[in-house]
């Protein structure tokens, strides 16, 4: 892989870990689209690392209230958001763990993507239009936590969208658009990490080169860009926007699988 094709993908992963629109089915299908290499796994860690970086980056002062007040005031809403996040994290992880041969192989099937794509989009649109939008995070509770952490292990399978799906159980929960965008964001943070550990243990120091280096810086600034932008358009705007993009490009897919035959 050239540098030019990191930067790329550290595009592709920084926009579409953040947007309800898959960094995995886009991951999957740009090389396919141009006839890329595969990637890898140094590539993916890359890749991870990046928006590791990005949300942290984002959410710091969130992320240092959420633990100092689950120490010091436990009982509170603020304090109960650590464990409210780390029980919707279990799912997610277990099915990943489970589930990740099939996700390297035979789920990353480009006719399954388009399907996957199509479906969430229908998926996140009538979420967003049945969704009575009234609850704001302090609002949220464990059967929240179960619910969203129960959503977010559909998104093993490319096109699904980790973000996407925990939005979309959010919308329907009854959140307000930027909390369930908010929500899903911060239950991102162990998700990442856990896969950037997992798979950073067998990464050599050699692979450290100049393409990891821009995946990875790549990844970082857009994917910080990515979640500050959706937050302030699910302000006033609606999901229909990325549920419209995951049709158009599902379509995308259908036309290269007929024109290739």
């Amino acid at each position: 892989m050239n540098t030019v094709q990191a930067v790329v993908l550290g595009l592709v992963q920084g926009v579409g870990e953040f947007l309800p629109i898959s960094s995995s089915a886009h991951l999957v299908l740009t090389p396919w689209f141009f006839n890329w290499p595969d990637p890898g796994l140094t590539f993916d860690v890359a890749l991870h690392l990046g928006t590791l970086v990005a949300v942290v980056a984002y959410f710091w002062r969130d992320l240092v209230e959420i633990v100092f007040d689950a120490i010091t005031r436990p009982h509170s809403q603020s304090g109960r958001l650590l464990w409210y996040l780390a029980v919707a994290s279990i799912p997610g992880a277990f099915f990943g763990m489970a589930f990740e041969q099939q996700a390297e192989t035979v789920f990353r099937s480009p006719a399954l993507i388009a399907l996957t794509l199509t479906l969430m989009g229908v998926g996140l649109w009538w979420a967003d239009r049945v969704g009575r939008k009234r609850r704001d995070i302090k609002d949220l509770g464990w059967t929240d936590s179960i619910i969203v952490g129960l959503s977010q292990a559909l998104a093993i399978i490319p096109g699904v969208s980790r973000s996407g799906i925990t939005m979309t159980a959010g919308l329907l929960r009854g959140m307000e658009r930027e909390t369930a965008a908010r929500f899903s964001f911060l239950l991102s943070v162990p998700i990442i990490a856990g896969a950037a550990l997992l798979k950073l243990k067998d990464l050599p120091l050699t692979a450290v080169n100049a393409p990891f280096v821009a995946g990875v810086l790549t990844a970082a600034v857009v994917g910080y860009l990515a979640i500050r932008f959706l937050l302030r358009y699910v302000r006033h705007g609606s999901y229909f926007l990325f549920a419209a993009y995951r049709f158009l490009l599902a379509l995308a897919v259908l036309l290269v699988l007929w024109r290739r035959g």
